[in-house]
């Protein structure tokens, strides 16, 4: 089985545990065969940023695919025959269209004309996707990428999906004092909470409200440091 569709399989099964009320112990899963998985975690991390729109110019997404293709060869031949094989009895019972066909056709190699034609639309498709500027802001459901990307990325990596205002705004976080920042960090949860609560109040819908309830959990467990501050800020702001 390919990695997208694997991922796709349990993309597929992490929402809709929302509904099943599953998601703590898929979560623990997630946590244990993917997070803690140096390999499978990079590979699936590569997935996420090959599907991410970048803003390259032509020149880069092509480098950026063509480096993509060798880290991929590089780490598939260090994962175990046996992590994937967890990976496949979990999701055994998951159907879903593969999300990620495209990266799949770059990366596995075959010697048939028509695939071989099929990995150089796909790579055409890909290039053009790393060309897009992304437009979507994050929303309060985080998606499997954004729990991967913080999972493996520093903050300066972090910093490179940032448009240059938030960039700056980020770098600037760096320099203020800390103090002060702690004590706008608790009236920044508060405040978070509270117009989280006021949106679960009104909700009907029971996977967004699951999610909500995540959210303000997630927020009162978290503690200060610069990065948080500069994500619950823009969550309040977004709300």
């Amino acid at each position: 089985m390919k990695i997208g569709i694997l991922k796709s399989k349990i993309e597929k099964l992490l929402s809709e545990s929302y509904t099943k009320k599953t998601f703590k112990d898929e979560i623990k899963n997630f946590d244990k065969m993917v997070l803690s998985n140096k390999n499978i975690s990079k590979l699936f991390y590569l997935y996420d940023e090959l599907s991410s729109n970048k803003g390259y110019n032509q020149n880069l997404a092509e480098g950026f695919v063509l480096e993509s293709i060798t880290m991929f060869e590089n780490i598939i031949n260090k994962v175990r025959k046996s992590d994937l094989d967890k990976l496949r009895r979990w999701t055994l019972s998951v159907n879903t269209h593969n999300q990620y066909t495209d990266i799949d056709n770059l990366f596995y190699n075959s010697y048939d004309v028509t695939v071989l034609e099929n990995k150089v639309k796909s790579k055409q498709k890909i290039v053009e996707s790393l060309k897009k500027v992304e437009t979507v802001k994050e929303t309060i459901l985080v998606p499997v990428s954004s729990m991967l990307k913080i999972a493996n990325k520093s903050i300066n990596d972090f910093m490179s999906h940032l448009s240059e205002s938030e960039k700056k705004e980020l770098t600037s976080l760096m320099y203020e004092d800390e103090k002060n920042l702690i004590e706008n960090y608790e009236k920044l949860k508060d405040y978070a909470i509270v117009k989280l609560v006021v949106v679960l109040e009104s909700e009907t819908d029971e996977i967004v409200k699951n999610t909500i309830s995540e959210a303000i959990d997630n927020i009162k467990t978290k503690k200060f440091d610069r990065l948080e501050y500069f994500k619950l800020k823009n969550l309040v702001e977004s709300i």
